[in-house]
Order: C-alpha cells, then structure tokens, then sequence
C-alpha cells in the first residue's frame, strides 16, 4: 500500500477581514480604497469583493456536451471560394455559419439572386447546420434569397438577422427612411416566420456601439432598444408579441477582458429579462456573441490569437449561445486557411479539451463579476430608458445622443493615455514578421439589387468602427499585410 507523501491539509477558512488584512499590510498608510478604479464608460472596479450574491441571472437551454454553437463567418467575395471555406469549417467542427453579403464584392460575399447564395450553400444540409446572414439593409432581399434557398422546409435551421438598424447606425445613412427599412423587414419577418417556425428573424446587436469605441451598459441599452423597435415592428405587421419577442437575437462583442465580456452577457439576460417581462412575457434571451474587432492589431498580429482565445472564452462562460471568433488576420485582410483553422480549433479547445461547457453559470457567487454584472445591468437599463424616452432607438440615433455617449467613452479612454497593448505599445517585436492574408480581388455583382426605398433618405452621426491600436501602430506595420 502506497502512503500518500502529500496528506491531505484543511486550510483555515479567510474572511474578508483576513483579506482586507493583508492589503492594509501591503499598502501601509493607504486605504484599500485607493486601489479602486473606473473604467471609461464609468465601471467602478474595487480591489476586494465580498462573495457575490447578484439578481439571479435568467438560465437559458443548456447540453453540457454541445454548450454553444460554434459559428463560422465567411466573407470572400467569390461565392465558390466561400462555400469551400464554409464547408471546411463545418466539416472541421463548427456548427453553423454566418455568411455576410454584398453584391459590391468589397466587404462580404457578391451574392445578388437565390441562385448565386446557393452556389455559397451548395453541400450545407440546411436542416443540421444553421445558416445566419449578415446583409446590412439588403436584408430584405436576402431573406427571400436565403428562404428560395430552402425551398420552404418548416425544418430548416434559418438565421435571417435583419439588422437595419445596425447598418444605418454604423454608415449615418440609409437608402430611404430608415422607418421604411424597419416596417420592409417587418413585413418580410411575418411572412417568413410562417413557412419557417424555427428560424430566428431579427438580430438586435449593440455590436456597433462597441466597435465605435462604446461601453459596454450603451451597448447592452443599444441592443435591447433595437430589440424592442424590431419587436413593435413586428406586432405592427400582424405577429403575436410572445413570437416576435421569440424570433429576436440579440448581438454582442466578446472583447480580450473576459470578466467584462462575461459580465456584460450575464447583464444582457437580465435586462432582456426586465423588458419582456414589462410586456408580461417570460422568453429566454438568445444572445449571438462576436469578437471584437476593435481589440485586434495590425502590429504583431500573432498576438490577436490570445486576444481571441480570451474572447471566446468570456463568451463560452458568459453564457453565449452563439460564437463566432474572428480570425488573428482580420486587422489586415481576409483570412488564410490557416486563419479560419486557427479560429475554429480555438474555440473546439475550449469546448472540447478545457470543457468550458460543463457549468451552466460558473462565474456565479463571485463578489467582482456579481458586482459587474449588476452595474452593467443598472446602467444599461438607465441608458435604455433615456433612449426610450427619446422616442425609441432611431429619434436617439438621429438626434445624436448614441453617438454623443459613445464619444464621451472614447475621449475618456483617450485622456486615461496610452493603452498597454502587448505587440504595440508593450513588448513590440523587434522585426515585424510577415502574415499570410487573402488578397483575391472579387468580382462585383452585375445589375446589383438596390437597397433604396422610396422617400428621402435617413441621416444620423455614424458610429464608425475603430481599433484602439491604431493610432499607436507604426507605418510598418503596414507591411505585415503582405
């Protein structure tokens, strides 16, 4: 019988008196206090935390053995080479795909008829892999695409993401009013969600706020503002409220600082949970969970690997039902194989080898994301009700209170000084090493469907994406995209 050199030792339970203790011991004359920070958008971060016991966060559908749906986005302009690159990464792991269109062939796929998405789908058995697009205000058109696609099977797994709300934020205008745009997409939900009773319809994402350099309560108050504007224009074109409600995902950022990324989902579910229940509704939030883009470098993008593994991780544990991680490149060009390889295995690590999945709330009880987590609730929802009494989410954009909110966030972070960011500012490379990007030019769509609507067009202050590594990044950096 082996004897255990290690015998097991009960460690006398720390109290935060023990804690508060040691800090004291270590700072001397200062309080603990004087550790405490404030983020940019005004997140107030203590040194010590008692164990947290926050407002219960709203669980949501939960397989330990699948805990999220790993979702691959694809935007080169070829339609042969995006179904190749879409196929590989079903076939290598992701569960579903996110395919963005643009018939200009500049910043996705030049799809401009049902039969050019099918070429992109060619192989996908809609019915397994769900199928989301990302089509700015060419929404509409891409919904009638994506359904001619399914031929109308009440089983396919179909992810429409109207989001004209997203695109007239983050452009400042839209191709006629921008209400036209929201009732157009409405009317194309209705007629949808009848042929399609599992299809998600509407994407409500705050995204754009944090890629223009926001906070993460404006962004959660973006999100949900839009989800209530898509549900109203729902209900107006004949859907019952609990199914409008149901139909609506909501899009947020999973940024390199996973505490807030986690924090920020877990706040998400409890605002969302606030709102229906305004409307005396119980719905579960589905929440779709992107990478941040505004965290990535153009300098030492190797780097931009640990910033997305982070991300992903913030998602997974934050409760995401959906991820969809960037690839290391992005800041450069479109990905290489090698990239989208790299971005898919990060997340199967996480779900498959450090099984991320297997705890429905793990970041519950603990006093600092319990903490974060209800700040940002409480000032989301503040910000939405100020949105609300607004008018709703457009008279906010048009008037300019969006944008104005989001540029006191930059200019604060700005007067904070220069960022640490490793491969930049902290530890730069002493040579840049060369990238491997796809720089195959695309082919524009001829006679291009037109997004316009009749009447004059809608006009707000753009939310324009942003890196906050770029006015750091020296000119050769440039090279690295070669």
């Amino acid at each position: 019988m082996v004897q255990n050199a290690f015998p097991a030792v009960e460690f006398p339970p720390a109290s935060a008196e023990d804690w508060r203790a040691l800090v004291l011991k270590t700072l001397g004359d200062k309080p603990p206090e004087s550790l405490t920070t404030t983020t940019a958008d005004g997140l107030t971060i203590a040194p010590l935390y008692d164990a947290g016991e926050g407002a219960p966060v709203p669980s949501r559908p939960f397989d330990p053995d699948r805990a999220w749906d790993l979702r691959a986005a694809t935007r080169h302009p070829d339609p042969d080479r995006a179904n190749a690159d879409l196929l590989a990464d079903l076939e290598g792991g992701a569960a579903s795909v996110l395919i963005s269109l643009d018939p200009t062939a500049q910043a996705g796929v030049a799809v401009g008829s049902t039969e050019v998405l099918a070429r992109v789908l060619e192989g996908v058995i809609l019915e397994l892999a769900p199928v989301a697009l990302d089509a700015g205000f060419l929404g509409t058109q891409a919904a009638d695409w994506l359904s001619g696609v399914a031929k109308a099977s009440p089983t396919a797994l179909l992810q429409f993401h109207l989001d004209p709300l997203s695109a007239f934020a983050r452009t400042g205008a839209s191709p006629g009013p921008i209400e036209a745009h929201l009732f157009a997409c409405a009317g194309a939900a209705a007629r949808h969600a009848v042929t399609y009773p599992q299809a998600q319809l509407f994407l409500a994402s705050g995204a754009v706020v944090h890629e223009a350099g926001g906070g993460a309560a404006c962004e959660v108050a973006f999100a949900a503002a839009s989800a209530l504007a898509y549900a109203k224009a729902m209900v107006r074109a004949g859907m019952a409220m609990d199914q409008a409600f149901s139909r609506i995902t909501l899009g947020l950022a999973a940024e390199a600082d996973y505490f807030l990324t986690i924090a920020k989902l877990r706040a998400a579910r409890l605002v969302w949970a606030r709102l229906v229940g305004a409307c005396g509704l119980d719905i579960p939030a589905r929440i779709e969970a992107r990478s941040s883009q505004r965290m990535l470098t153009r300098r030492d993008p190797w780097t931009n690997m640990l910033r997305l593994t982070s991300a992903g991780f913030g998602a997974a544990v934050g409760g995401a039902d959906a991820v969809v991680l960037g690839a290391f490149t992005d800041a450069l060009g479109r990905p290489s194989p090698l990239a989208r390889r790299q971005s898919r295995n990060t997340q199967l690590v996480l779900m498959e080898e450090a099984h991320i999945g297997r705890v429905a709330d793990p970041a519950a009880g603990s006093g600092y994301v319990e903490a974060l987590t209800d700040q940002i609730a409480r000032a989301a929802w503040s910000a939405f009700q100020v949105t609300e009494g607004l008018g709703g989410v457009v008279s906010a954009l048009t008037a300019g209170h969006i944008a104005a909110e989001v540029e006191t966030t930059c200019a604060a972070r700005a007067e904070a000084g220069e960022p640490a960011i490793v491969g930049v500012t902290a530890f730069p490379p002493a040579k840049d090493e060369p990238v491997e990007v796809d720089a195959a030019p695309g082919a524009p769509v001829a006679n291009a469907p037109s997004p316009r609507l009749p009447g004059p067009d809608g006009r707000c202050p753009p939310l324009a994406p942003l890196r906050i590594s770029e006015p750091f990044e020296t000119p050769n950096a440039e090279g690295a995209a070669q």
